[in-house]
């Protein structure tokens, strides 16, 4: 009796492996991070595996993600051969960006050369600042474009920083005279007639911040002097008013919590020769219900208005430990379900 041959089914097709050459062995352990932290982490992030031979990297896993851990492998060791260090950040920059999205898109003014070959840094004297998400490269282009520039998103995702640095890198190049940092000083718990100490005393708590992102460009004795020379200022917003600020990087952080009035007398300060970046975080309204906050107004007031710039940050550029992420997207779900 005849029989009839049924066909064989294909086998599980085999999964797709990209290799990769780094002749320095030195920088190759760089790369891979101490333990393999480096390699381990970007397994994590994209779902894929990395094989280790000899001078070779073999990256398995599905063609997009495969192609993704690749270029950050490329990226990172590039960065090694630059003499660059490779930090846990920059192993997530290098996931999130990527080289081409790094070495596309126009660059800003021809004021500051700052961006050459499409790199974006931000050179200070202590440290270099480079973005480490798109909107965050975004962000400091805008920074250096626009006379103005709005920076709007939640905690952790560089908005202050990034300005503070770019202040700084103007100040140091000589394009501004004085950098000039203001909050409004809004009262959470505590009055500030009731805490202890003169008025700078009372305010300085509210400004910390500040001082923090300032002490991480410059050195500390270099800080202090130019504060003693008023070439930086650190005072609450109030403070602001019946001035005229001219030639001055201005920085007004957690603006969300200005009001209509404080926001429009702040921002008729600039004079000749300036720039300001807003920033805030207009979730975190701390101001008595039924004010409105000045920010907000202020960014749909001015959206499209020459010389200005807005840039809105997501919950995926933030750039502190992963955990503030995951933090703020558990509030944000449990505000939706509970509002």
């Amino acid at each position: 009796m005849a029989t009839t041959a049924l066909p064989i089914p294909p086998g599980p097709e085999a999964t797709p492996e990209i290799t990769l050459n780094f002749p320095d062995n030195r920088l190759l352990i760089d790369l891979c991070g101490e333990f393999d932290r480096n390699l381990t982490h970007i397994e994590s992030a994209l779902g894929i595996q990395l094989l280790r031979r000899g001078n070779e990297l073999a990256v398995i896993g599905e063609h997009n993600s495969s192609e993704r851990a690749a270029e950050a492998l490329r990226e990172l060791y590039s960065r090694l051969e630059k003499g660059k260090e490779v930090e846990p950040g920059d192993v997530d920059a290098a996931i999130r960006m990527g080289r081409t999205e790094q070495n596309t898109g126009a660059r800003s003014g021809d004021q500051l050369e700052m961006f050459k070959g499409g790199v974006y840094e931000i050179r200070t004297r202590k440290k270099t600042v480079e973005p480490r998400t798109i909107t965050q490269k975004k962000y400091v282009e805008s920074l250096f474009k626009h006379e103005l520039v709005f920076g709007l998103g939640p905690a952790g995702t560089g908005k202050t920083y990034l300005a503070v640095a770019a202040a700084v890198a103007m100040f140091i190049d000589g394009h501004v005279d004085r950098i000039i940092l203001s909050r409004p000083a809004v009262e959470a718990g505590e009055r500030l007639g009731f805490l202890p100490g003169d008025m700078k005393d009372k305010v300085d708590p509210y400004m910390q911040p500040l001082y923090d992102a300032l002490n991480d460009f410059l050195p500390a004795k270099q800080v202090a002097k130019l504060i003693e020379e008023k070439r930086i200022e650190i005072a609450p917003l109030a403070f602001m008013r019946g001035r005229t600020l001219s030639n001055a990087f201005i920085v007004l952080d957690e603006a969300q919590n200005s009001t209509t009035m404080q926001m429009k007398m702040f921002l008729t300060r600039m004079g000749e020769g300036s720039r300001m970046a807003i920033t805030g975080d207009t979730s975190q309204i701390d101001l008595p219900r039924g004010v409105p906050s000045g920010l907000v107004e202020a960014a749909k007031i001015l959206r499209g208005v020459a010389g200005t710039g807005s840039t809105e940050f997501a919950t995926e550029d933030i750039v502190r430990h992963p955990m503030v992420a995951r933090i703020i997207t558990a509030y944000d779900k449990h505000a939706k379900n509970h509002g």
